[in-house]
């Protein structure tokens, strides 16, 4: 397993929007998810997005109909389509491989499972 690489992260004014990418290999032969989560400064990590390797997804409250998860398998990369972004929007990113649990279980634990160095998105108002 070679740790994920995240990118497309900037700054950007409320409203925009931007697509994060995670450049990520992973075991097709054991049930997986790969997902997206962030850390603002001062705050806990949450999970924002999440896909299985049986296409099911899960997405947090605070983005739905804003944020979208797709991955691409050929290509070995998870995306985030981020759409009408907040101030509050502002976080690192951080994309995350773990193995054995659903896409709505992804642990935020650094410990568990596979995460890269993140990608910073700033949202002025």
């Amino acid at each position: 397993q070679v740790q994920p690489v995240e990118s497309g992260g900037g700054s950007v004014q409320a409203g925009g929007s931007l697509r994060l990418s995670c450049l990520a290999s992973v075991y097709t032969n054991a049930r997986y998810s790969m997902g997206w989560f962030r850390q603002a400064p001062g705050k806990e990590r949450e999970a924002v997005a999440a896909v299985d390797s049986d296409g099911s997804t899960s997405y947090a409250d605070s983005v739905k109909g804003r944020f979208t998860i797709s991955k691409d398998n050929a290509k070995n990369t998870l995306y985030l389509e981020i759409h009408s972004l907040k101030p509050e929007d502002t976080a690192m990113y951080y994309c995350s491989v773990q193995y054995g649990v659903d896409a709505n279980a992804m642990r935020t634990r650094s410990d568990f499972g596979y995460w890269g160095q993140g990608t910073q998105v700033t949202v002025s108002s």
